[in-house]
């Protein structure tokens, strides 16, 4: 009677689609990261296994048609899953301009007070008569060139 040795054949079964699912799932990362438009057929290709195989994989198959959702059109360049901005740093992000714009209005508002006064304090002396554009003063004579 001979052994039965079928254990191994299923081991090298399950090894063959732990490999295969691994190389699907490193190909969508990839293509996700480079930018590179998603399709059953292009992740086919780029994992090297069939296109039905990947149908028959519901997570695989979800994330792919979700991917190929989010992008329908190949000529725009999207942003990979990894590098999104979550909504939780967008707000941070509206709310540091927010602040920011709030200390520039201030600052703005000084300096348009400030402008004011010193063009309110130069008409006067006009008025007055005591501004003058040149210095009464005579200047030292100047040293020329060395």
């Amino acid at each position: 009677m001979r052994a039965d040795n079928s254990h191994y054949v299923v081991a090298a079964a399950r090894r063959r689609a732990t490999a295969t699912r691994r190389r699907a799932v490193i190909a969508l990362r990839r293509m996700d990261d480079a930018g590179q438009s998603i399709s059953f057929d292009a992740v086919a290709r780029e994992a090297k296994v069939s296109r039905s195989w990947l149908y028959s994989q519901p997570d695989l198959r979800a994330e792919i048609e979700r991917m190929r959702d989010r992008n329908p059109s190949a000529a725009v360049q999207h942003v990979p899953d990894r590098q999104r901005a979550s909504d939780a740093s967008l707000r941070s992000r509206l709310e540091v301009a927010t602040q920011r714009n709030r200390l520039l209005e201030a600052e703005n508002r000084q300096l348009r007070e400030a402008l004011a006064t010193a063009l309110g304090e130069q008409r006067a002396a006009t008025v007055m008569g005591t501004l003058h554009d040149t210095p009464r003063k005579n200047s030292r004579a100047l040293i020329g060139p060395c």
